[in-house]
């Protein structure tokens, strides 16, 4: 594809941010999303200074009207919509599962999982109109194995994956591709808050078949080529980029 048109919810920071700025060098018209106005804007300013067309469109994926207006705004200011990636989430509380609570359910689901579920339903309402498209959504490794301390978020990636799977054999006849990126232990905020101490991130990345802990672009890396032509035989995949960590 030549200067696609790209969304990232969940865009202003981490693995989001990385990707945002990878497909910046590419070329591509960037709508970056997220709930925090001010760094939304640095973002796009840091994008268009990298000679992108870029902007930020503030939106809660947790909500359907917003969501709506997201797609809706994007498709107005370029016409059509090539790429979504959709990033936005939270690592939720991790604890026992005795210390759960319907809160913390909800306070995870309602993101990981409803923001997937109606990100998705917009995006396809336009990608299917127009015959074409491809949606990466990212899960984790947790998405396709099981964690202690870790079981609500868990079960929101194996619904992420579930939704992934079950969209690309709803739309494959129409062209558009529906793919996920798996992540493992991976150098962002969200890890630094899951492990809790330097300890436990250290015992984490020691767990890891290449010796060292993944970096927000080689994430970028696999949905830019999630995202590209030469993955165009590609759809209802869950794409593992984990250093080997679950290969065993």
């Amino acid at each position: 594809m030549s200067n696609p048109v790209v969304l990232i919810t969940g865009a202003l920071t981490g693995i989001g941010r990385a990707t945002a700025l990878a497909f910046a060098k590419i070329g591509a018209r960037l709508v970056v999303n997220g709930r925090r106005p001010l760094e939304g804007k640095v973002l796009e300013v840091e994008l268009q200074r990298l000679g992108a067309e870029a902007v930020f469109i503030g939106a809660d994926v947790r909500h359907d009207d917003e969501v709506a207006a997201l797609i809706d705004q994007t498709v107005a200011r370029f016409g059509h919509l090539d790429v979504a990636v959709n990033i936005a989430g939270t690592e939720g509380q991790p604890g026992l599962i005795v210390d759960q609570t319907a809160q913390s359910y909800a306070a995870t689901f309602d993101t990981n999982v409803l923001g997937t579920l109606l990100s998705l339903k917009h995006e396809l309402r336009v990608m299917t109109a127009q015959k074409s498209g491809s949606i990466i959504n990212i899960s984790s490794t947790y998405g396709h194995e099981g964690a202690a301390y870790a079981s609500v978020y868990a079960a929101s990636k194996h619904a992420v994956e579930g939704l992934t799977k079950s969209a690309a054999l709803e739309v494959a006849s129409t062209g558009v591709r529906v793919n996920a990126v798996a992540p493992g232990p991976t150098d962002t905020g969200m890890l630094d808050r899951f492990t809790g101490t330097p300890e436990n991130k250290k015992a984490l990345i020691g767990s890891v078949p290449l010796g060292r802990i993944g970096k927000p672009d080689d994430i970028a890396n696999a949905v830019l080529f999630l995202a590209a032509d030469a993955s165009s035989f590609v759809t209802g995949q869950i794409f593992t980029v984990d250093g080997g960590k679950t290969a065993g």
